[in-house]
């Protein structure tokens, strides 16, 4: 462990008993590893559901300590009480509603530094607290060891150091929980006209508030709008009073007073942890920083983004996932095995019409079952094997430094990569992730780029499968979706209002991916998938009976016949737009079948990939963008897309003519 003394409650049965229906709640910032700690205290008993009034998630789960259940909650990744995103916000409110019977704070063990202001902002609720210093062994490796009795000593709670991938301290931590039942923290002594100017807002307070006045009085310091309507409710008639009062303290401060308190937090903070933390291996840690260096500079980060996306996207996810393992369930397995002996198994069915909604061209076993099994399911297992490596690895945040400049041109933040890289597992998934960027401009800039310029994996997989013979086609459908992204992301920045987004992200430690935890991520994320996509591809498959037994699916195809021969395309090809709504990796694999067929010239494959890349969500997306970003701003973004798509379509169609191809 990275410390020399772990302080923690060692109670007995006798010292302390545990409350019914005890509610912990696990907060902190992201990438401190929350949800493994989370995971580690519930296992299977968790439920997810909307925070009332929001479309932020919350995780609750059942735990154990002692023998009794305890309700655990998973709040939202947040850096201060003072929040910019809705999910801060979310966070917040839990705390500050007094929702939890005991905070467990955890941070990251080698950056405590930096992670103990919010500490003190939790003692500020007057909540029973404990102080989780997780990833105590890769502190230890770096040479950071942390005397968690005098810390715990210093901050009036107890300081558990535990690893939660692993379980070391979990049952300390526990008894910690137990033991901090009933205790108020120690409340933080500011200096510097900060504590006196928060005492004399806490004396002007009602006790009417579900936590310790002194968090409230902070906040309303600070500014903050929520809370200062809140104060005006609680507060009554003396409400405005209250309020003239804060602007009153806030000015004595003599400068911004987010910033003075900010500061003030700190210094106590470091007062806090001199003597406490000792910095071992300088070699280690200027050996991490250099990598990290190299990562989010311009000059050796872009050949190593580069370089991870040739060999993780093209070669592994390309070649290997949507290549060797489709070319073998497609081509041997179904092609030579499954589906000959499926049409022999239903060669005895005496109705045709209810034959073929089994098997043939449009069976929803030969076709839907092999389209969902053989060629997406290898390719979505390929990339979410490869996304949880480099999640694992802590590249995701270094990467988001690297492209935060380029990204502010398109009205976008660095933390903005996280939902874009995502989008290339799921837009829907990613769609739902936008969320936690700070402003609703940047919400939708960066659903409307999910939407038209960034292929979900199975479809970006099977697009690299049928582009694997032809080069130039592929760097051509690349370069048109790079200028799409930059082009309409630019636009739309200057055009839709707002203040330029702000970026800050806390950068998790560089480590070797451990081998359990990408391999469970890549199961838990491939089975949510296949459960979404499977009904939804024999869905489709059914649908295709029913308008090729009506005639409606050859008088949509007719109807769309008009607009695939204006980009050169052969009339079959109708189908692949017209079912690629109700999944894009639906319409993808259809291009492959025909790629695969060789119906399909060079420029042909390059005109309908890009266009079916561009072309409208998928159904399962489009409902996400109504739930996220309202009705009426994703209908607009479908009527934009749609032209578009064609529009962009046609015109490459142009031009490869014109050049001959």
């Amino acid at each position: 462990m990275a410390s020399r003394a772990a302080c923690h409650c060692t109670t007995t049965e006798g010292e302390a008993s545990l409350p019914a229906g005890l509610r912990v709640a696990l907060v902190g910032s992201p990438n401190v590893g929350k949800s493994a700690l989370f995971n580690r205290l519930t296992g299977r008993y968790v439920t997810v559901s909307n925070y009332p009034g929001t479309s932020v998630e919350v995780s609750r789960g059942s735990g154990r300590i002692r023998g009794e259940a305890v309700e655990i909650l998973d709040t939202p990744g947040m850096y201060s009480l003072l929040a910019t995103t809705e999910e801060e916000r979310v966070a917040r409110r839990i705390v500050l509603q007094g929702g939890a019977d005991v905070l467990v704070h955890v941070v990251d063990a080698k950056n405590v530094a930096r992670m103990l202001p919010l500490t003190l902002q939790l003692a500020e609720t007057g909540r029973p607290l404990v102080l989780a210093l997780n990833m105590s062994d890769e502190a230890e490796r770096l040479g950071v060891l942390v005397d968690a009795a005098a810390l715990s000593e210093r901050l009036g709670i107890d300081v558990v150091p535990l690893v939660a991938i692993e379980g070391r301290g979990v049952p300390e931590l526990l008894e910690a929980v137990v033991g901090a039942v009933g205790r108020v923290p120690r409340l933080p002594q500011y200096a510097d006209g900060v504590g006196s100017a928060i005492a004399a807002l806490t004396d002007r307070l009602a006790d009417v508030y579900p936590v310790a006045p002194e968090a409230f009085a902070a906040l309303l310091l600070q500014g903050d709008a929520e809370v200062s309507g809140q104060v005006l409710e609680l507060e009554g008639e003396a409400g405005p009073e209250v309020l003239r009062s804060a602007l009153v303290a806030a000015e004595g401060l003599g400068a911004q007073p987010v910033y003075r308190v900010a500061v003030e937090r700190q210094r106590v903070a470091e007062e806090l942890l001199r003597g406490v933390v000792r910095t071992g291996d300088a070699l280690a840690r200027r050996r991490a920083e250099l990598l990290g260096r190299m990562l989010t500079s311009p000059w050796t980060g872009v050949p190593v983004l580069l370089a991870v996306l040739y060999l993780g996207l093209y070669k592994f996810v390309g070649q290997f996932g949507a290549g060797t393992i489709v070319n073998w369930l497609e081509g041997v397995l179904f092609a030579r095995y499954v589906n000959p002996w499926l049409n022999g198994a239903f060669a005895g069915v005496p109705w045709p019409w209810l034959r073929d909604l089994f098997v043939g061209d449009y069976g929803v076993l030969t076709l839907g079952v092999r389209y969902a099994v053989a060629i997406v399911l290898p390719v979505v297992g390929s990339f979410f094997l490869f996304f949880s490596v480099l999640e694992d690895s802590g590249y995701f945040p270094r990467l988001a430094l690297l492209v935060d400049r380029v990204f502010k041109r398109l009205g976008l933040s660095g933390r903005a990569v996280i939902p874009m890289v995502l989008g290339f597992a799921c837009d829907t998934m990613a769609t739902m992730v936008t969320r936690t960027l700070e402003t609703r401009r940047e919400r939708v800039l960066a659903t409307l780029l999910l939407a038209l310029a960034i292929p979900c994996s199975a479809q970006l997989g099977v697009i690299l499968a049928v582009m694997a013979g032809h080069p130039a086609a592929l760097a051509v459908w690349c370069v048109v979706l790079l200028l799409t992204l930059l082009l309409v992301g630019a636009i739309s920045a200057r055009i839709l209002p707002g203040e330029a987004p702000a970026f800050h992200m806390e950068l998790p430690p560089l480590r070797v991916p451990r081998l359990s935890n990408v391999l469970v991520k890549t199961y838990t994320r491939m089975h949510w998938y296949f459960l979404e996509v499977l009904p939804l591809f024999l869905f489709a498959s059914v649908l295709m009976w029913v308008g090729k037994l009506t005639g409606l699916f050859d008088l949509a195809i007719r109807a769309l016949s008009p607009v695939v021969g204006a980009l050169g395309l052969p009339r079959e090809t109708a189908a692949i737009f017209l079912f690629g709504f109700f999944r894009r990796d639906y319409g993808a694999a259809g291009l492959y079948e025909m790629a695969r067929r060789g119906t399909l010239s060079t420029a042909q494959i390059t005109v309908a990939a890009v266009t079916l890349t561009l072309f409208v969500p998928c159904i399962a997306q489009f409902l996400m963008m109504i739930r996220e970003r309202g009705r009426k701003t994703a209908i607009g973004m479908f009527a934009f897309i749609t032209p578009f798509a064609f529009g962009a379509g046609w015109l490459l169609h142009i031009v490869l003519r014109s050049m001959g191809w």
